[in-house]
């Protein structure tokens, strides 16, 4: 009795697998086995085609908005070529040649062939594209857009210069894992207008949630690598990067909410603004990406991600206690190693025009931050703002992780977050020692 029943088991699970098996491969390419005629069918064009020369000059200013310089370009290497090395929790990616190369790049795709690549994640020949190219985010671009882009990349000089091999962990870069997890996490999502909403803040939900691909850092990510929804900027820390991306919808996190608009398109056009500076991996976004943008896509950005940012309460502040020894290293540590730049009182020091040189630590919110990740980072490894054309030269601020322990960092955060009103938590030794080792220092 037993045999037939185990058998009916076995059979009953290899059917279910059978199942499972056909439904993500139908998922993943089921498409591309329907009739030539019902592929990807062209939306209508929603106004005239440009010329020759507009559509590239257009796609070069979507690939700046949408960043894409950032990643496809290695240190020291021909503009969009690829090769640049990308760091996963799963191992390393490499970013693909983007030139016309007709051996290594794009040189023999047709505008069909990119589109299938932004909308679906799938390359010419039909491999799936792993989630390090946010395609959630590029399904959202419309083909109008997509197709300026390709414009511009083929217009570029054709490089040779093949993309090296993926070093990810077993099974992780296999066709079958990568359609497994795009059945789990990935279908694509042309943007719609919100007819509830002004053209202006549609505009900017388009540009946020497709080009911009703010959610690829301002989003949360699972345990297989996943982050939320392309509209989904609840906040995070970023993988590998270990740098922390604020909750654009909380008010209290970033201000969003209470800025006055010009303030936020300044931020983003020039890396800082009265309320704020940009550091780390935001940096980098302002310097090849936003500031080169139209004031009125700034705009819209802004009025969106305004509309985002609830003007929830803030917490209750904690009052940390503070150990007369730590307030002590603390302050002497700020007064050796900051006060010359910061100033006494946390002040910041602002140049005659006007632009911020060094800033106040006196309620700044990035200070405040529950998760002290930033400021730990910046201790340690220091950097520079953005440079751009308002702001074309940044002052710095040095790296100390040779030079100061995980108890001189602690002790000196935690004297900015108890001083000149600021009310925010201890940063304790073992949580900078924490952050140091994810950098592998």
């Amino acid at each position: 009795m037993k045999a037939p029943r185990m058998a009916r088991i076995g059979w009953g699970l290899a059917g279910a697998l059978l199942a499972l098996t056909a439904f993500v491969a139908w998922d993943n390419w089921g498409d591309t086995w329907l009739a030539p005629a019902q592929q990807d069918a062209r939306p209508p064009a929603l106004a005239a085609p440009l010329e020759p020369t507009a559509q590239i000059e257009r796609g070069h200013y979507l690939a700046r908005a949408g960043n894409c310089v950032a990643c496809h370009t290695a240190r020291g290497a021909a503009p969009m070529a690829g090769g640049r090395r990308i760091e996963t929790p799963f191992g390393t990616v490499f970013s693909s040649n983007l030139t016309p190369d007709a051996r290594t790049g794009l040189g023999a795709w047709n505008s069909q062939d990119f589109w299938q690549a932004l909308h679906h994640g799938r390359s010419k020949d039909g491999r799936l594209l792993t989630p390090a190219f946010p395609y959630n985010h590029t399904s959202v671009i419309t083909r109008a857009d997509s197709d300026d882009l390709l414009a511009w990349l083929q217009s570029l000089p054709a490089v040779d210069q093949a993309t090296p091999p993926h070093t990810l962990i077993w099974p992780v870069g296999t066709q079958a894992a990568l359609a497994v997890w795009r059945s789990l996490f990935f279908s694509p999502r042309p943007f719609q207008n919100d007819p509830a909403q002004s053209a202006e803040w549609n505009r900017g939900a388009y540009l946020v949630q497709g080009l911009g691909h703010c959610a690829a850092c301002h989003s949360p990510r699972n345990a297989l690598g996943a982050s939320g929804a392309v509209d989904d900027l609840s906040g995070g820390l970023m993988p590998v990067l270990n740098w922390y991306a604020p909750n654009l919808g909380s008010d209290p996190e970033t201000g969003l909410a209470s800025t006055p608009l010009r303030d936020t398109v300044q931020l983003l056009r020039t890396g800082q603004s009265p309320q704020a500076q940009t550091s780390g991996p935001m940096a980098e976004v302002v310097q090849h990406g936003t500031q080169h943008m139209t004031e009125t896509d700034l705009h819209a950005m802004a009025v969106y991600l305004q509309s985002r940012a609830q003007k929830t309460a803030s917490a209750a502040p904690v009052r940390a206690k503070v150990s007369l020894a730590v307030a002590i290293k603390g302050l002497k540590t700020y007064e050796r190693h900051c006060v010359q730049c910061h100033g006494e009182q946390g002040q910041g020091i602002t140049t005659a025009a006007g632009a911020v040189a060094y800033p106040a630590l006196a309620g700044n919110r990035a200070v405040l931050l529950n998760d002290p990740t930033n400021l730990v980072q910046m201790v340690l490894y220091g950097g520079y703002g953005p440079a751009t054309a308002l702001h074309p030269r940044p002052f710095g601020m040095p790296p100390a992780v040779l030079e100061l322990d995980d108890r001189d960092i602690a002790t000196v955060l935690t004297h900015l977050r108890t001083q000149w009103g600021n009310q925010a938590s201890e940063v304790t030794p073992l949580q900078v020692n924490r952050i140091r080792a994810a950098q592998g220092h």
